[in-house]
C-alpha cells in the first residue's frame, strides 16, 4: 500500500490538488489504513492512467469521468471474456465445436460493428 505523498512523490507530474479533487470526483478511491488514505497497486495504476490522460493527453477534468468509465467497462468485459474462455475451455471438443459454429454463423450479422 502507497501513502498519498508516496504517489505524490513518484509521479512527477502529479499535483497534490488534483489528485484530491480525483479522490473527491470518487475517480479514484484510497483505502483507509489506520486513519491514512493509502493506495493498492491497482489503483496506483490508476492515478498513473489519469495522470497520462490529464497532464499528457489533456484530457479536461470534465471528461475524464466518461472516458475511465469506459475503461472500466472495458476491463470488466475483457475480465468476463477471460472467464467465458476458460469456461468453454473446460467443455467436451463437440460443444467447443458448437459454440465456435454458433459463433462463426452470427458473425455477419452485426452490421461489421
Amino acid at each position: 500500500m502507497i501513502r498519498v505523498d508516496e504517489i505524490v512523490e513518484q509521479i512527477d507530474a502529479l499535483q497534490r490538488s488534483d489528485l484530491d479533487a480525483w479522490i473527491r470526483d470518487a475517480l479514484i478511491s484510497p483505502q483507509d489504513e489506520d486513519g491514512t488514505p493509502v493506495f493498492s497497486e491497482m489503483e496506483c495504476a490508476r492515478i498513473r492512467l489519469i495522470c497520462t490522460l490529464h497532464y499528457e493527453l489533456e484530457i479536461g477534468a470534465e471528461a475524464l469521468p466518461v472516458l475511465l468509465s469506459l475503461v472500466d467497462q472495458l476491463y470488466q468485459t475483457r475480465h468476463r471474456l477471460l472467464k467465458l474462455t476458460a469456461a468453454v475451455a473446460a467443455q467436451d471438443k463437440a460443444v467447443q465445436t458448437a459454440i465456435l459454429a454458433a459463433i462463426d454463423a452470427g458473425s455477419g450479422t452485426d452490421g461489421g460493428a
